[in-house]
């Protein structure tokens, strides 16, 4: 049993073809350290199971949402489905939402029409946003400083640090996963450094961005220490106080209590 305490605060355990067996795959990462899993939805199927398994599971908090690539779909009964899985108890914040420039499965209208629909759907419900963005950072950032400050997850953080300083200007947090331990990101570990210790938190994007030496393997919340390990060695910090910083983070963000 790993002695560290530790929240994945970005998964896609709502996955069944990557995670047929939720329930072997949290008790394995529970033997990492890794106590809680935000668990994320990006459309109407995935929402659902989400709140399923938060549900059943109590080391499962619910994330749902309407992902960027899905934005062709939004319409006005998908977003009433939403306002009302919003109102469930497990369910702890909206997202994962934003702009994806990678892939085309919408338009960048479509795209922005769906997001700005679900920040003000966020503000109504007082909850916070997990922000997607791929390609995307200066015009989702250019969107987000017109709006209301709401309490912002960037999950993946891909920028530089004039992206980072707006992230952190908002008032935002920033997610890491996988990407951190990538030899190429020096860059990306260079300004883990630098950032406040309170603006960071860690996450897996499981089944996704399996971090070294696993990379060719598909991802799984037990691997988020590698994660937590990268951080600490790129801010000069034991993996203890990482951990510790990172789940009083997450906690403080999502307003969850301390995992016991």
């Amino acid at each position: 049993m790993n002695e560290l305490t530790l929240i994945d605060t970005h998964c896609h355990l709502n996955l069944p073809e990557a995670f047929p067996d939720p329930y072997t795959t949290l008790r394995a990462a529970e033997d990492q350290g890794v106590k809680v899993c935000m668990v994320i939805g990006v459309d109407r199927e995935s929402n659902l199971r989400t709140i399923e398994l938060a549900n059943q599971y109590d080391s499962i908090y619910s994330v749902v949402g309407w992902h960027p690539n899905s934005a062709a779909t939004w319409n006005k009964e998908e977003q009433d489905i939403l306002a009302n899985q919003l109102r469930e108890p497990r369910v702890v914040a909206l997202g994962e939402i934003g702009l994806d420039f990678h892939w085309d499965h919408a338009t960048r209208e479509q795209q922005e029409k769906c997001l700005l629909d679900q920040l003000e759907m966020a503000k109504e419900a007082d909850l916070p946003v997990v922000i997607h963005c791929r390609e995307a950072w200066d015009e989702l950032l250019d969107i987000l400083e017109r709006q209301p400050v709401l309490p912002y997850h960037f999950h993946c953080f891909s920028g530089n640090d004039v992206q980072a300083k707006r992230c952190l200007d908002l008032g935002g947090i920033l997610g890491f996963d996988g990407p951190i331990t990538y030899k190429k990101n020096t860059e990306l570990r260079n300004l883990l450094a630098q950032l406040p210790a309170d603006r960071i938190v860690i996450e897996t994007d499981s089944p996704y961005l399996s971090p070294e030496p696993v990379r060719s393997k598909p991802n799984s919340p037990g691997n988020l220490p590698l994660v937590n390990a990268m951080l600490a060695s790129a801010r000069g910090s034991s993996i203890e106080e990482s951990a510790r910083l990172t789940t009083e983070n997450a906690c403080r963000f999502y307003r969850i209590p301390l995992p016991s």
